[in-house]
């Protein structure tokens, strides 16, 4: 490691969000260009930079500084150098001079102990002297804690998002209990605030550490899927954790629920832990469903008469729209009609498209007002093409604003609609149901009033959602609603084979794998590196002039992450054949995934504040908000050394400027796991299935793979592994309690 001394003497760059600058350092008269994260660092200062030289392709030689420690000018020159640049507003260069002719080397020390005496100086009033008084002790205040969060090894970025939230309490909260950090801060994981205590020295048996660690174990379950954990599962993960034994940590987990962290409820003759956000969240579903579940006729129910009337019109409606219902669609509309609140499920090919149309015939003739949506972009696309309306994402029909609630990753949320500005709508279909999690549940009924028709539509044999909970499973095992379930398979359907193999596999049967179909493909290959070869073949040559699309649309899905035929090993490999460098095509690595532009990425978590805008042709914005969700694909269309950032062009031409910094949000999208693809359609779907972990290569994961594919599947691999799968009934099971939460609320 290198020191080089000197002063800024010009910010050539400055990324006000994660502190990464440009600019050139005055050192013994030469002028070095240095790079690196610097926060709040002003022209005009005085700085140490511990770092390396490094050669830039484009930029030449740079100072790549790792840490940067500010230096009080020594000397007059340095002073007036300083208070000159503009770092301290309402002092320019004559003022600068007029202060340091006044008071000299003593410049600095005037201003933090008597600032009053600054009105000595000529053009400074009191109001002045006051603004710049504050200004100096505000950036001594940062600097001074930034140096001091330097030695836990807290980096600048996280050291201001601590500065800005704590000021100067922050001290007394490291020494104290820094595992509050870990609550209050995005980006300050357990793991993270544990290293700071154990700097401090806090004690590994602490109250805090285990409090904190016991909640820490709860996010992760919320990050598999569960609402809660039975008490045994939590006392285990947590003890592993904390390297303690049960013992030591129960008394905690009470603790915490005395202070309202936790709740306690009997599951199964054990006792199953939530947070506190989680059991309520499921508590105020249950409350407003319960609400929403009126019968829409007179007396609360309908008279026989007035049901065959209903059903009468409804075959007209079939008539004009030249379709025959089978019973269970006609009852589902029926249905849709009398209650308030209807469940609406079935597998590919069974009709649910066809039947929603009819409701939304039935509606618009009755003059009601219909508002669609579904969960991720993907969906709501094809539910508008499906059914001629506009449909909307939920966060989009949400209206998603600005810092509000905290969801399961810990990021701020909040929706403009809500139960004090709820949606105008009589009817409400939501499709893709097995995609919601709890928390987007909730914000959803909040913007439903009592009397709107509620309609949700879904396939609950998919995987449920990447988000906490098992929403759409749960609300039909509570047999509190009205549910109906289609089964018949519509001849125009039952001559795809990816809709009859997906209910044989759903149903446990074998499928056929002779390659007799027209769309469901099966070869034979035992060999890894003959998988790679021919899956690069199929995305590259065949499948686009077989469905007619390009490779991009094409989608390889695995069940695993890690492995030979795991996501990350994949996606390096696709890249090359699909996305080769070439000449004057920008690349970059990131956190050890190289990226370049042209690449297909992914959103890995829901941000909520990410910015996002659509450009016409000639580059101007005509639309703009916020939010970019898990699972969202689109392709890397710039890649800005200078500027240090990616911009990411998602569905509808959604523009998303990352720092590369953020890019952890980010990874590559030729291949993705089975559940990153829910609610996705793709044209044609390669799925090498070789083996892999029993808890992932289950039916519920190959239905889910199978169902994605519109034109075409191809499966690589071994026929028994996919035997295997189909007779593999076992799924991870969720811990949910929304069910029982319904129950409750209906006795």
């Amino acid at each position: 490691m290198e020191k080089v001394k000197g002063y800024v003497e010009h910010i050539i760059y400055q990324n006000r969000t994660n502190g990464y600058t440009v600019m050139n350092l005055v050192s013994d008269e030469e002028e070095i260009t240095c790079v690196g994260m610097f926060h709040s660092l002003e022209a005009g200062e005085n700085v140490e930079l511990t770092g390396e030289y490094t050669e830039h392709a484009l930029y030449g030689r740079q100072f790549k500084a790792d840490s940067v420690r500010v230096l009080p000018p020594e000397d007059v020159v340095s002073i007036r150098r300083y208070l000159g640049s503009g770092a301290i507003k309402g002092i320019g260069e004559a003022l600068a001079e007029r202060i340091v002719k006044k008071f000299g080397e003593d410049t600095f020390r005037i201003m933090e102990e008597e600032p009053e005496r600054l009105v000595e100086v000529k053009g400074i009033s009191e109001r002045i002297a006051r603004q710049i008084a504050e200004q100096v002790e505000e950036k001594k205040e940062l600097r001074e804690a930034m140096i001091f969060l330097q030695r836990y090894g807290i980096s600048n970025t996280l050291a201001v998002k601590i500065y800005d939230t704590y000021g100067a309490g922050m001290y007394g909260i490291l020494e104290e209990n820094p595992y509050r950090l870990a609550e209050d801060i995005t980006g300050v994981g357990f793991k993270i605030a544990d290293e700071i205590a154990a700097k401090v020295g806090i004690h590994t048996d602490s109250d805090y550490r285990i409090r904190s660690g016991v909640l820490y174990v709860l996010l992760q379950g919320a990050q598999e899927g569960n609402v809660y954990l039975p008490m045994e599962l939590l006392l285990q993960r947590a003890a592993e954790l904390l390297g303690l034994t049960a013992e030591q940590i129960e008394p905690q987990v009470m603790n915490l629920m005395m202070d309202k962290k936790l709740v306690i409820k009997e599951k199964d003759g054990q006792k199953a832990i939530y947070a506190m956000s989680y059991y309520y969240a499921e508590l105020n579903c249950a409350r407003m469903l319960h609400d929403l579940n009126v019968s829409m006729g007179e007396s609360g129910g309908l008279l026989p008469a007035e049901e065959q009337k209903l059903t009468e019109r409804i075959r007209k409606l079939e008539k004009r729209q030249q379709i025959e219902l089978d019973d269970l669609q006609r009852k589902a509309v029926l249905e849709s009609i009398k209650n308030g609140l209807l469940i609406l499920s079935g597998g590919p090919g069974t009709g649910k498209t066809t039947t929603i149309n009819t409701m939304i015939q039935y509606f618009e003739e009755e003059g009601q007002d219909i508002l669609l949506a579904a969960p991720t972009g993907r969906a709501a696309k094809r539910m508008t093409e499906a059914t001629g309306y506009e449909a909307k994402t939920i966060h989009r029909l949400l209206e998603l604003g600005g810092p509000g609630e905290t969801d399961h990753i810990n990021a701020k949320v909040s929706f403009e609609r809500n139960e004090e500005n709820p949606l105008e709508t009589d009817v409400l279909i939501i499709d893709e149901m097995s995609m919601v999690d709890i928390h987007l549940f909730q914000s959803l009924l909040k913007a439903v009033t009592v009397g709107t028709r509620l309609i949700m539509v879904g396939d609950v044999d998919q995987l449920p959602s990447v988000g906490p909970g098992q929403v759409l499973r749960d609300l039909i095992e509570s047999g509190c609603f009205p549910v109906i379930m289609l089964q018949k398979i519509f001849r125009q359907a039952g001559e795809s084979d990816i809709v009859v193999n997906a209910h044989r596999i759903r149903r446990g049967e074998e499928i056929r794998m002779d390659n007799k179909s027209r769309d469901f493909f099966f070869l034979q290959r035992n060999d890894v590196n003959v998988i790679y070869k021919h899956m690069v073949q199929l995305i590259t040559e065949k499948l686009p002039r077989y469905v007619n699309a390009t490779p991009f649309d094409i989608q390889v899905l695995t069940p695993m992450r890690k492995g030979a035929l795991g996501v990350e090993t994949l996606n390096q490999i696709l890249q090359e054949y699909v996305n080769p460098p070439a000449p004057g095509k920008a690349e970059h690595d990131c956190g050890g995934t190289l990226f370049r532009q042209g690449d297909k990425v992914m959103q890995t978590k829901n941000n909520y504040q990410l910015e996002w805008e659509v450009v016409s042709k000639y580059g101007i914005p005509i639309d703009k908000g916020l939010g970019v969700f898990n699972g969202d694909m689109g392709t890397i269309r710039q890649i800005d050394e200078y500027g240090q950032s990616v911009t990411v062009e998602y569905d509808e031409g959604k523009r998303v400027t990352y720092p590369f910094s953020a890019m952890d949000e980010v990874e590559l999208a030729y291949a993705v796991t089975i559940h990153k693809s829910q609610g996705s359609e793709y044209p044609a779907v390669i799925m090498p299935l070789l083996g892999g972990p029993r808890m992932l290569m289950n039916r519920n994961l190959l239905y889910t793979g199978v169902t994605r594919a519109r034109d075409c599947v191809t499966i690589l691999g071994s026929a028994d592994t996919v035997r295997d799968m189909i007779r593999n009934e076992h799924e991870q099971k969720r811990f949910s309690g929304l069910a029982d939460r319904i129950r409750e609320i209906a006795m």
